[in-house]
């Protein structure tokens, strides 16, 4: 790789780095092409992304950035799983550790923040954006389905006092 590919990279990945709402850090030694690209494949359909590079460009590409430190784990075969949602990397990530003995996960930075393998587990066990809108919407709406509930309830009970007068003059 020439000089202007090693720049062109570390630029890329200080943008991974700078931009992301998490970047999850495994080793992969091992793992077939096609698991790699089972691993892409579950990332891009939550949203994130799969790079795999090189420890000595990733240092560089961290030096002044937030979680400068995880560069201390940047050790052997490395790939970085990101995404904007700071949650949904560390899901895929810990969800294909668990069907794949040959992904480890061994650390992380969200924000400034490094995160070690438990910190990862711990992140990816939060709700998603879209659980969290999803919550809130439910929440916001829940008033709304009493209060209609409560003008709703005289009506019913009318009608409920009418059926049962019909039903003594029949008798």
């Amino acid at each position: 790789m020439d000089r202007a590919k090693k720049e062109k990279v570390v630029e890329e990945l200080g943008q991974i780095f700078a931009s992301s709402g998490v970047v999850v850090v495994a080793h992969y030694e091992g793992m077939t092409v096609a698991q790699m690209q089972g691993l892409r494949a579950e990332m891009r359909a939550a949203g994130g992304s799969v790079r795999v590079a090189k420890n000595r460009l990733a240092k560089i590409a961290l030096e002044g950035k937030p979680g400068s430190a995880l560069a201390n784990i940047l050790k052997g075969m490395t790939v970085f799983a990101y995404s904007d949602d700071p949650v949904a990397a560390a899901k895929v990530a810990d969800a294909y550790a668990k069907k794949n003995d040959k992904f480890v996960v061994i650390g992380g930075v969200m924000g400034g923040a490094v995160l070690d393998p438990a910190g990862v587990k711990a992140v990816s066990l939060l709700p998603s954006r879209e659980e969290l809108i999803a919550s809130i919407v439910a929440c916001i709406g829940a008033p709304a389905a009493g209060i209609a509930g409560v003008i709703g309830a005289p009506a019913a009970n009318i009608a409920g006092i009418l059926k049962t007068i019909e039903e003594r003059e029949a008798a």
